[in-house]
C-alpha cells in the first residue's frame, strides 16, 4: 500500500490537487484538435493574399451577399451566389474546383456556411476574405456597380 500512495504523491499528473490542470490541458488539446478538422481547407486571408490569388493562381472570387449588397458594389468579375442559395448552386462552380475561391460576404457567418458547403463537396482551396466586403472597401481596392 505504501507504494500505490507514492506513486500518487511524486507524479505531477496524478496527484488530486492537480486534477484541474490536467482536464485543462486535455480539454484545450481537444478543442484545438475539433477546430483544426472543422476548418481543414478553409482559410481567413487578407486583401493582399485575395488580390496574390487572383493576379498569380487565377482565383474565383464568389461574393455570398443577398442581391442589394451584390449590386451596390462588388469585386470585378465577382460570380454572385447569395449565401442562402448555395446548397443548390454551389454546382455552378464545378469547372473551378481546382482553382483557389475567395468568399466574399458582409459578415463572416454566411462566409463560413458558404465555404463550408463548398468544402464538403470537394472544393479544397476555399479562402474567406478577413473582414468581408468592407476590408475590400477600407483598402480603396476596386469595386463595380452593375
Amino acid at each position: 500500500m505504501m507504494e500505490e500512495s507514492s506513486i500518487f504523491q511524486n507524479h505531477f499528473l496524478l496527484r488530486i490537487e492537480n486534477i484541474f490542470f490536467v482536464i485543462a490541458a486535455i480539454v484545450s488539446a481537444a478543442m484545438l484538435i475539433w477546430s483544426g478538422l472543422v476548418k481543414r481547407g478553409i482559410k481567413e486571408i487578407d486583401t493582399q493574399r485575395v488580390i496574390e490569388l487572383i493576379n498569380y493562381e487565377d482565383a474565383v472570387v464568389l461574393d455570398v451577399r443577398d442581391d442589394s449588397e451584390f449590386a451596390a458594389g462588388h469585386l470585378p468579375n465577382a460570380k454572385h451566389i447569395p449565401t442562402e442559395k448555395i446548397e443548390d448552386r454551389w454546382i455552378e462552380l464545378e469547372k473551378f474546383k481546382d482553382k483557389p475561391i475567395v468568399v466574399i460576404y458582409k459578415s463572416g457567418i454566411r462566409s463560413n456556411h458558404a465555404s463550408n458547403v463548398l468544402y464538403k463537396n470537394g472544393f479544397e482551396k476555399v479562402n474567406n476574405l478577413m473582414g468581408g466586403i468592407d476590408a475590400w472597401k477600407r483598402a480603396s481596392l476596386p469595386i463595380v456597380k452593375r
